[in-house]
């Protein structure tokens, strides 16, 4: 007899509390803002971009719009894209970074007219890292992430050690040739991206290409925090966040991370079901979000968990007379 499985828990959606925060804030602030902001479980790429274009579909070309962005980042290309996204409907974009900006968000404040910091803001470098199809994997059988500067620390010390040998036939015990080509043309791309976003307000090119250089290769870790002191000596601008702002962002994040708990139902120690809202995007009368449901399961022989029953998906809730209406959209 098939025991019968308990419900799934799912992620609350709290649009209303937070549509009454970005009232105040647009009233605050004096010009419109968006909310772009990822939980641990989710990162920056592609289809961001086109959540984005749907969050302003019925914008048309305005002055001026703030960002609120809190994310530990993701893929690099798609923030080039997400800038150019806003940089077609505003002139001049301010950045709130009031907690991480991290990586590919970094990228994303760096083509900002204005990077808004506080207490607990910071930014970090953004040195490639990537997982290949032939990366080395953990001890779960899932692949791990490689940075550049890894690669390269390997390379010196080596030969620091003066063997005289050539480190490539041991480094490729572990790493694949392919890895190595994909992280230089990652490292070349990740510098290339830097320097495009700077360029929507930097007209000094040497600087430019500086401030891209040092964030891609001058930091001892790719999480260093770039607090707003130094990122100010990196020639950035920044400046202090409104502490009135400051708090209606941090009302905000407390409703988003209250919506992101990642919420697990356990059938069994073999199969459990996933409920997490990863990615929320946001504006005064829209809220965007992408959640994950699905179910989860342990196959032993292969020493790796694998999804069934996928059914994530995106949700855009607007208001219709009085109530909200959540529904659901696809992005391929």
């Amino acid at each position: 007899m098939q025991t019968k499985r308990p419900p799934t828990k799912s992620s609350p959606v709290l649009t209303e509390p937070s549509q009454q925060v970005f009232g105040r804030l647009d009233q605050t602030l004096g010009y419109p803002c968006v909310a772009y902001w990822t939980s641990t479980g989710g990162s920056i790429c592609q289809n961001d971009v086109m959540a984005m274009a749907q969050l302003l579909k019925d914008q048309g070309r305005h002055q001026k719009l703030g960002l609120f962005i809190k994310s530990e980042g993701g893929n690099p290309e798609a923030a080039l894209r997400l800038v150019h996204l806003l940089r077609h409907h505003f002139q001049r974009v301010v950045l709130f970074a009031p907690f991480e900006c991290a990586s590919a968000a970094t990228m994303v404040a760096l083509g900002a007219d204005e990077i808004h910091m506080g207490p607990t803001s910071f930014l970090t470098a953004v040195d490639t890292s990537l997982k290949h199809d032939l990366s080395p994997v953990d001890s779960r059988n899932n692949l791990v992430s490689v940075s550049q500067d890894e690669v390269n620390r390997i390379l010196r010390m080596w030969t620091e050690q003066k063997t005289g040998d050539n480190p490539y036939p041991e480094v490729y015990k572990y790493l694949h040739p392919l890895v190595i080509g994909s992280l230089d043309r990652s490292s070349s791309l990740s510098i290339r991206i830097c320097k495009e976003l700077l360029s929507y307000h930097m007209r000094d090119l040497k600087k430019a290409e500086r401030i891209s250089r040092e964030l891609n290769s001058a930091y001892p870790s790719h999480s260093y925090p770039i607090t707003a002191q130094e990122a100010a000596h990196l020639g950035l601008s920044i400046r202090p966040i409104d502490p009135d702002v400051e708090n209606l962002l941090r009302e905000l994040n407390q409703l988003y991370s209250t919506m992101s708990q990642s919420l697990v139902t356990d059938y069994d120690e073999f199969n459990n079901h996933s409920n997490e809202i990863c990615n929320i995007l946001e504006r005064k009368g829209r809220q965007i979000y992408y959640q994950v449901d699905k179910d989860w399961h342990y196959r032993k022989d292969e020493r790796r968990w694998v999804t069934m029953h996928d059914k994530s998906a995106w949700h855009g809730v607007e208001r219709e007379g009085r109530r909200w209406v959540n529904r659901t959209f696809f992005i391929r």
